[in-house]
């Protein structure tokens, strides 16, 4: 069974990699801990957490989205709402809260969700994103909860995986033939693109 131990990174886009570095960085105090890039064309990664890291495209001609208030419906196409970031005491809530406003940047009340309290903010880029603190006495991942009045019926099923649903593995990958290509990255640790690293 595979284990997943966190979000490897989420990927956005930003016409100005400086400003976004100075919100990521500067202002949130993520670490910039990779860059690669030529003419055209950059893609820097900030750490989130232990496990977990956030990137950004700099691609020339993108532009900042509007704001679009945080879980409001849409029509048409549309794939990505928000991004949540936890943090770890509610004083870090109320902390990130104050260095937004200060720094300009609009922010939300403190919602109570009931197992989160949470704040809203966008980036310099029009990215939609929530800061979230766990409420102590309620653990969602140890309890799962189901208050939809009117669930889905593959969320009837209950919250652990149905692995049948899906078909098996017949014939997995002989480990000989496990072949790793060369991508955009691989020169921060060789120099250059090396096959099968």
């Amino acid at each position: 069974m595979v284990i997943f131990n966190g979000v490897n990174h989420l990927a956005m886009a930003t016409g100005d990699m400086d400003r976004t570095i100075r919100f990521w960085r500067d202002l949130l105090g993520m670490r910039l801990v990779a860059g690669l890039g030529q003419p055209g064309y950059r893609h820097y990664f900030f750490q989130i957490s232990k496990h977990d890291l956030i990137a950004f495209f700099e691609w020339p001609g993108v532009e900042p989205v509007p704001p679009k208030e945080q879980g409001s419906p849409v029509r048409g196409p549309f794939i990505f709402d928000h991004v949540s970031f936890g943090v770890e005491t509610e004083d870090d809530l109320w902390e990130l809260k104050d260095k937004l406003e200060a720094a300009g940047f609009e922010v939300s009340a403190v919602i109570n969700h009931g197992f989160i309290h949470s704040i809203y903010a966008h980036d310099p880029n029009g990215i939609p994103i929530e800061f979230s603190h766990n409420v102590e006495t309620v653990d969602i991942r140890k309890k799962p909860q189901m208050r939809d009045r009117v669930p889905t019926k593959n969320a009837q099923e209950g919250a652990e995986p149905r692995w049948e649903v899906w078909p098996r593995v017949e014939t997995p990958t002989p480990v000989l033939e496990r072949v790793v290509y060369p991508g955009a990255g691989s020169e921060l640790f060789h120099g250059k693109r090396q096959p099968n690293e």
